[in-house]
C-alpha cells in the first residue's frame, strides 16, 4: 500500500528528532522513519549495566553556555554538571605523572592543537600530523586527544576541518543521561521503527521511499542518516546522487570512538566521583591511549573511552579485546586485582552498527571544504541534516540538532513556494 504524505524524515537521531519536533509546530503530515528498533541514534542513554544512567554516545553538552540542550534539561529537569572540578590525572604506563610532568604534558597538547589550528586558518589543507611536525615526549597524550575528538588518526584530519570546530571549555555532563534528554526534547513524535529506506525515487514530480514497510510518497524529505550510511549506498538514489555530493559523503567519513563500561564489586579506585584519568604508555607510545572517568554517579564503575586507528585495531580482535585492554589500564593504575572483581561489562559498537557506521564526522586531509556541499538539497525537495552538517558545531549533538531544524525550516519553505 502507497502512503503519501508532505515531509519525510528519514532517521530518527538528534538531527531527526530535532526535524519532527519543527515539523510538529508547523501542524503538517509528516513522519520520521527509523531503521533501528529504538529512536536517538547515537544520543542512547544505558541505566542497567551500571546500575546509574551513562551514555553509549554523546555525553558532553559541548559548548554548554551556548547549547540549547543546556536550556532544555534544566527545563526538562535534567542534573547537568559543570566542568569537572577534580583535576584530571594523567597516568604513564608504569605510574602516575607528577604535577611537573602533568603541566609539561598539557602545554605540549596545547602546543600541538595550536599548530594544527594555525594550519587551518592559514587555510592549509593537509593532514594534522603534518602540521604538528614530530611529537615531543608526551606525544601519545596529543596523538590521544586529537583521537579522541576527531575519532580519526593524526594522518587523517584535515587542518582545515579541525580548525572549524568551535571549542570552548564549557563541556558539561548531562548526570542524567544526554540520550535521555534528547528523547525527552523531542517528546511524542509519529516515529516508525525497524523501517530502514532501501531507496529515494526522484525522478517523479512526488518522491517515492521504498521502505521495509512500504511505499511512501512524498513532497520533501528530510535526510538525516550518518555519512558512513550515505557513502555506503546502503540508502539508495533513483537517479544517482550527483557525483560531487557522493564525494563529499566519502570525504567526511565516521571515524572509531567507543566506549567500554566496567562495574566492580566494590570501589576499586579510591578516588572522588567523577574522577576523569587519561592513560598513555611513555615506554611503548605506539599503543593506543585511553580516558577513564572513574566513579560516574558514585558508582564502583569506570567508563573507557577509546578512539582512533590503534583502539580499531583491538577491537578487530573481537569485543573481549576491548574489554581486556581497558582492565590492562585500568589495573596498571590501580592495581591488577581489580580485574578478579569485573560484575559486568559493556562495549558499545557504533562502528559496527550497519544504520550508523561509526563515531562521528572528520574531514579528510584536502576536502574539509566539502563540508559546506552537505548544506544544498537535491532537486529543492531533499534536505541533509545529521552531525556532520552542524557547521562549527559539527560532530556533536546540539550540532545535529541544530541541523534538523534548519533542515526542517528548509522543507517548509520549498512545500510553501510549491503551493
Amino acid at each position: 500500500m502507497t502512503v503519501d504524505i508532505d515531509v519525510v524524515v528519514i532517521g530518527a537521531g538528534a538531527a531527526g528528532l530535532a526535524a519532527g519536533t519543527r515539523l510538529r509546530e508547523a501542524s503538517i503530515p509528516f513522519r520520521i522513519l527509523e531503521a533501528a528498533s529504538s529512536p536517538g541514534g547515537r544520543a542512547a542513554t544505558d541505566t542497567t549495566t551500571l546500575g546509574v544512567p551513562f551514555d553509549l554516545g554523546c555525553h558532553w553538552l559541548h559548548d554548554a553556555r551556548a547549547n540549547p540542550f543546556t536550556d532544555l534539561a534544566a527545563k526538562l529537569g535534567f542534573r547537568v554538571g559543570a566542568n569537572n572540578p577534580n583535576p584530571r590525572r594523567l597516568h604513564l604506563g608504569t605510574r602516575f605523572a607528577s604535577p611537573e610532568e602533568r603541566e609539561q604534558a598539557d602545554a605540549e597538547v596545547d602546543q600541538v592543537f595550536e599548530a594544527i589550528i594555525a594550519a587551518g586558518q592559514a587555510g592549509r589543507d593537509i593532514p594534522a600530523s603534518e602540521a604538528a611536525g614530530p611529537p615531543g615526549r608526551f606525544g601519545p597524550l596529543a596523538r590521544h586527544w586529537l583521537e579522541l575528538m576527531s575519532a580519526a588518526g593524526p594522518d587523517a584530519i584535515s587542518c582545515v576541518d579541525f580548525a572549524l570546530y568551535h571549542d570552548t571549555d564549557d563541556n558539561w555532563p548531562v548526570l542524567d543521561g544526554y540520550g535521555a534528554l534528547v528523547l525527552a526534547a523531542a517528546g511524542a513524535l509519529p516515529v516508525t521503527l525497524d523501517c530502514p529506506v532501501a531507496r529515494i525515487d526522484r525522478s517523479g514530480p512526488r518522491l517515492k521511499l521504498e521502505t521495509a514497510q512500504g511505499i511512501l510518497t512524498c513532497g520533501a524529505v528530510i535526510v538525516a542518516v550518518s555519512t558512513a550510511v550515505m557513502a555506503s549506498g546502503r540508502l539508495a538514489f533513483a537517479p544517482e546522487l550527483p557525483a560531487d555530493l557522493a564525494e563529499a559523503f566519502a570525504a567526511l567519513p565516521l571515524g572509531f570512538a567507543e566506549k567500554v563500561a566496567l562495574l566492580f564489586e566494590e570501589d576499586v579506585f579510591g578516588v572522588p566521583e567523577r574522577t576523569a584519568c587519561d592513560a598513555i604508555d611513555l615506554d611503548h607510545p605506539a599503543r593506543a591511549g585511553a580516558s577513564a572517568l572513574l566513579k560516574p554517579a558514585g558508582a564502583p564503575a569506570a567508563l573507557v573511552h577509546v578512539a582512533g586507528p590503534e583502539a580499531q585495531a583491538i577491537a578487530a580482535e573481537g569485543e573481549g579485546a576491548l574489554v581486556a585492554f581497558a582492565l590492562d589500564v585500568l589495573g596498571a593504575a590501580f592495581g591488577a586485582g581489580l580485574k578478579t572483581k569485573v560484575r559486568r561489562s559493556l562495549v558499545t559498537r557504533w562502528a559496527a552498527m550497519p544504520y550508523i557506521g561509526g563515531a562521528y564526522s572528520c574531514a579528510l586531509p584536502g576536502h574539509a571544504a566539502l563540508r559546506a556541499r552537505l548544506h544544498e538539497p537535491l532537486d529543492e525537495r531533499i534536505f541533509f541534516a545529521g552531525e556532520a552538517l552542524g557547521r562549527e558545531a559539527f560532530s556533536t549533538c546540539h550540532g545535529a540538532h541544530l541541523s534538523g531544524l534548519a533542515a526542517a525550516d528548509a522543507a517548509l519553505a520549498a512545500l510553501k513556494s510549491d503551493r
